[in-house]
């Protein structure tokens, strides 16, 4: 899961083959190809974690910063800040006030209250020690640049008052704008967690909602985000442990976005982590983006609307909920570059067949969506799917050599809505517990099941319809499983699996109109045959084991 120690895997000189083999350690495949003359191409594989504590492992370290949420302090040492429409009244140490800015200069505890109209907390803290800001019924707007900005601090909590709320305004146009200036509602270039039994409302008009230019970690905490750009950012890492999260944002909703891949001390940079709570997103482009690992354990995750669902190097789900909507990828593993047959390095984060190039593009990282504005909540962001992969190249596009990326489903209940491609990989997709149901695209250029590598399902339940375009069914060492492609059926109908005894293995109601089904389960028997069922009245019968006609396995469309 962690980007460590590639391993160059090279691949037999088999004409026109893509060779996959498995590596050691914690359980993944390597991929590597071949140009269409037979000569061989390296492809570097990192190992694929298979459990959440290795997947996190050379990850920086977050937990010091999350332990902070549970440290206690002694109110009598506070400083007391009120804030009352342009003034504010500062009462103890490491605060000063002037006219509408309040500049903290100290490590220390300071609860702050009131309404700023058009005013500023600035934290600029050079001493080594925490400080902390306890929201105690804060509403800050300005018309200048962050409600709040930490331009130095060792370390920043911001902890919300049991059951107070509170409100942080930007502005929409800054005054500072250069390349290290803040540029959220809510800034840290510094570590930062938030906390707390109470309420935040956060409104980014320029730019990001919540961002940190270092690690940061919800901890806790009832909070909604709208923003014109990216909702919440970390840096080197975005951990969710606890809380309620409701993200509105024109651009990426949760974001992890440092492109180094490792800091200084070798450790991996640029992951997100949902560890707990309840995130809910709607997104311009990407729900939840990572630069490198993507995590998911425990967290019940809600993208609603997005172009990319979730999307990052190495993928992995372990428990919790997951239901995704998306105009093009539901979950897409890529980034950086991979090598094409022909020997040529192309970007991931580019379409992968000519049929692209016709398409309309999401937003580029950093820029904003057309109309600058976040969706709204219930639609779709404008534009047909990009046909062949849109955010990320399509896992399985002819031609494609099977690049550094995985996407691993070891539990939880995984649903997925998807315009583009369902489960995408650059690299390996694996399914090897929870219950993962697939609604994919209905037009051709995408793939349910997308993989450049192999495509395993070891355990758990899968079941994906869509278009039978691109239908690739579960390779090697993978449990019992059926496939199936029929003449088009409509949304609303009924479709069910059904064995030999009359048993019903499987049922899904099509949310559009569909043309195949692939059902992988420890309830389907090889060899086997079954039924496939629209609204009762049977449209085809399968062996389970066996390929429709012209349909690639295990990562070969």
């Amino acid at each position: 899961m962690t980007i460590r120690r590639p391993h160059p895997f090279l691949t037999a000189a088999i004409p026109g083959a893509l060779v996959l083999g498995a590596l050691a350690g914690c359980g993944a495949a390597a991929a590597g190809s071949t140009n269409g003359t037979g000569t061989a191409s390296t492809t570097n594989i990192s190992e694929v974690a298979t459990t959440v504590d290795d997947a996190l492992a050379d990850g920086e370290d977050y937990t010091e910063l999350a332990a902070l949420a549970d440290e206690t302090w002694d109110t009598a040492d506070e400083t007391s800040v009120s804030l009352d429409g342009d003034t504010a009244t500062v009462s103890g140490d490491g605060a000063a006030a002037d006219g509408s800015t309040v500049t903290i200069s100290a490590p220390g505890t300071y609860r702050i209250s009131g309404t700023f109209d058009d005013g500023q907390i600035v934290v600029t803290s050079e001493a080594d020690g925490l400080v902390r800001l306890v929201l105690d019924g804060a509403d800050i707007t300005s018309s200048t640049g962050s409600a709040i900005a930490v331009t130095q601090a060792d370390d920043v909590s911001v902890v919300l008052a049991d059951g107070s709320s509170n409100s942080l305004t930007d502005a929409e146009t800054y005054t500072d704008t250069s390349d290290d200036a803040p540029n959220a509602a809510l800034f840290s270039a510094d570590s930062m967690v938030v906390s707390g039994a109470g309420s935040l409302a956060v409104t980014g008009r320029s730019n990001d909602g919540i961002s940190s230019k270092d690690g940061l970690v919800i901890a806790s905490g009832d909070i909604t985000v709208t923003a014109v750009d990216d909702g919440v950012r970390g840096k080197d890492f975005l951990v969710v442990t606890d809380g309620t999260l409701d993200v509105d944002a024109a651009d990426d909703g949760l974001k992890a976005d440092n492109e180094d891949g490792t800091n200084d001390d070798g450790e991996t940079v640029g992951y997100a982590a949902l560890l707990g709570g309840a995130v809910t997103v709607a997104a311009g482009d990407d729900g939840v983006h990572a630069e490198s690992d993507l995590v998911i354990d425990g967290a019940t995750v809600t993208v609603s609307e997005s172009v990319e669902g979730i999307e990052g190097a190495h993928i992995l789900v372990a428990s919790g909920t997951v239901d995704v909507t998306s105009s093009d990828d539901g979950f897409n593993a890529a980034g950086g570059t991979s090598t094409t047959t022909d020997g040529t390095e192309t970007s991931d984060d580019t379409g992968a067949s000519d049929q692209a190039a016709d398409a309309t593009p999401a937003p580029a990282d950093g820029e904003m969506p057309e109309g600058g504005e976040p969706p709204s909540s219930g639609t779709m962001p404008e534009g047909e799917p990009p046909q062949g992969g849109g955010g990320g190249a399509g896992g399985g596009m002819p031609g494609e050599a099977a690049g550094d990326f995985s996407l691993l489903i070891t539990g939880g209940d995984v649903t997925v809505d998807a315009g583009g491609d369902g489960l995408d990989s650059n690299g390996t997709l694996t399914v090897s517990g929870g219950d993962v149901t697939v609604l994919g695209p209905s037009t051709g250029g995408n793939g349910t099941l997308d993989s450049a590598g192999a495509l395993t399902v070891d355990g758990g339940t899968l079941l994906a319809v869509g278009t039978s375009s691109m239908l690739q069914t579960p390779g090697d060492g993978s449990e019992g499983w059926v496939a199936a492609t029929f003449d088009t059926l409509a949304a609303g109908t009924e479709l069910t699996v059904v064995d030999a005894s009359g048993t019903t293995v499987a049922e899904v109601t099509l949310t559009k109109d569909t043309q195949s089904v692939v059902l992988a389960s420890e309830t389907v028997t090889t060899g086997e045959t079954y039924s496939i069922q629209a609204d009762g009245a049977e449209v085809t019968t399968v062996a389970a084991g066996e390929a429709p006609a012209g349909t690639g396995t295990g990562g070969q469309p």
